[in-house]
C-alpha cells in the first residue's frame, strides 16, 4: 500500500472515530488513535515499539514511540467513548452474546486486576467495557452487575441474546 493510500485510510478512520467520539477528543488525539489502531492491526502486537514502527507517516519510529508513550502516560480515556466506536464497528449489533471475564496478576509490587465485558462474534470476544478493581482476587456481585448495567445504558438491553461467563462467576443475585 502506498503512502498516499495509507494516509487516506488513516484519515478515513480518524473521521469515523471523530464522529463516534462526538467532538470530545481533539483531532491530534483522534489521529494518533487512528494510526495506533491501524498499526496494531499490521503488527499484531502491543509492545509500543512495534506499532510505532508501523505508523504510516513521515515521522521517525522513535518520534512515533514517544508520541504513543506521552499519550498513554498523560491521557485518561473515557471508557464509554472507546466502547461506542467499537460497538458501531461490530458487523452484528443484535442477538449479541456478551462475555465476562477477569484476569489478575502482579506487576512488580502492584496487583493488576481487570474485569472485562466483551461481545462474542464468530468465536472471538471483542473487549468492550472494563474496570480495574483495586484489589486482588475474584469480583463480587456489585462489580459484576456494573458493566452489564453500563452496557444496557449505552446500547440497550434489546440487543442482548445472552451472557456467558466462566464458572468463577456463580451467583443468583447478580445473574438476576
Amino acid at each position: 500500500m502506498g503512502k498516499t493510500n495509507a494516509c487516506t485510510k488513516n484519515n478515513e478512520l480518524a473521521a469515523i472515530l471523530d464522529t463516534h467520539f462526538e467532538g470530545k477528543l481533539n483531532l491530534a488525539r483522534v489521529k494518533l488513535i487512528a494510526h495506533f489502531v491501524r498499526a496494531l492491526c499490521k503488527v499484531r502486537g502491543v509492545s509500543f515499539a512495534k506499532p510505532a514502527n508501523a505508523f504510516d507517516h513521515t515521522a521517525s519510529a522513535d518520534s512515533s514511540l514517544r508520541r504513543i508513550q506521552r499519550f498513554i502516560a498523560s491521557f485518561a480515556m473515557d471508557g464509554d467513548l472507546v466502547a461506542r466506536p467499537v460497538f458501531a464497528l461490530l458487523p452484528q449489533r443484535e442477538r449479541l452474546v456478551l462475555t465476562i471475564d477477569r484476569t489478575n496478576w502482579k506487576f512488580g509490587g502492584n496487583d493488576i486486576n481487570i474485569f472485562m465485558l466483551g461481545v462474542a462474534y464468530r468465536g472471538v470476544a471483542f473487549p468492550l467495557l472494563f474496570t480495574m478493581p483495586d484489589k486482588r482476587g475474584n469480583s463480587n456481585s456489585a462489580e459484576r452487575i456494573a458493566p452489564v448495567e453500563r452496557f444496557v445504558r449505552l446500547f440497550g438491553k434489546g440487543c442482548i441474546e445472552c451472557l456467558v461467563a466462566d464458572r468463577e462467576f456463580v451467583g443468583g443475585k447478580w445473574m438476576a
